[in-house]
């Protein structure tokens, strides 16, 4: 009889660690990739050119762009900053291609983007924004950036993994104008 209770102990014991190492490491990301294209975010002119015209749409200006680096995981693609006409600014992930992952964020960073492991962990020591989470591990993508956030703080763009606290890859941003 105490045989038993100590195998349904250990059992139960395994069930919950399995079910943890499940939800903490969620590896089924690996498998599966979520996908999202976004147009460029563009805005509405106020006045037509004629009353039977329509608005015509007004292209957001390019602040900063830089290119993604591996870091954790392979990752590529482009990174762009856009000042809208409104004044708001938004962050453009352009056709992303990294691996998929738990709590996976876009960070605007102080930090330097360092090649290979030497810059896997430094994105969330400094100076920092978060974007919100990653809305896909592949595509193209806007971040509408916090209002009031200064640019002239921030060099960097990261995939940051909040579970791990480990960058997926980054991008070096380099002010246009």
């Amino acid at each position: 009889m105490k045989r038993k209770r100590v195998l349904t102990v250990l059992a139960a014991g395994l069930v919950v660690a399995v079910a943890a190492g499940l939800y903490w490491f969620q590896p089924w990301k690996l498998w599966v990739n979520e996908t999202v294209q976004e147009a460029l975010p563009v805005a509405q002119t106020s006045a037509p050119l004629s009353a039977s015209a329509a608005p015509a749409p007004e292209e957001p200006a390019i602040v900063a762009t830089g290119e993604l680096i591996s870091h954790e995981h392979a990752t590529s693609g482009g990174v762009r900053i856009l000042r809208a006409p409104d004044g708001s600014l938004v962050l453009r992930l352009e056709n992303l291609d990294t691996s998929n992952g738990p709590d996976l964020r876009v960070l605007l960073t102080g930090a330097p983007v360092l090649p290979g492991k030497d810059g896997w962990f430094v994105f969330d020591d400094g100076a920092h924004v978060s974007a919100g989470k990653l809305k896909g591990n592949k595509g193209s993508q806007n971040y509408t950036l916090p209002e009031g956030t200064d640019l002239a703080r921030y060099s960097s763009v990261t995939i940051w993994c909040d579970r791990f606290d480990v960058s997926f890859g980054a991008a070096e941003l380099t002010k246009t104008g």
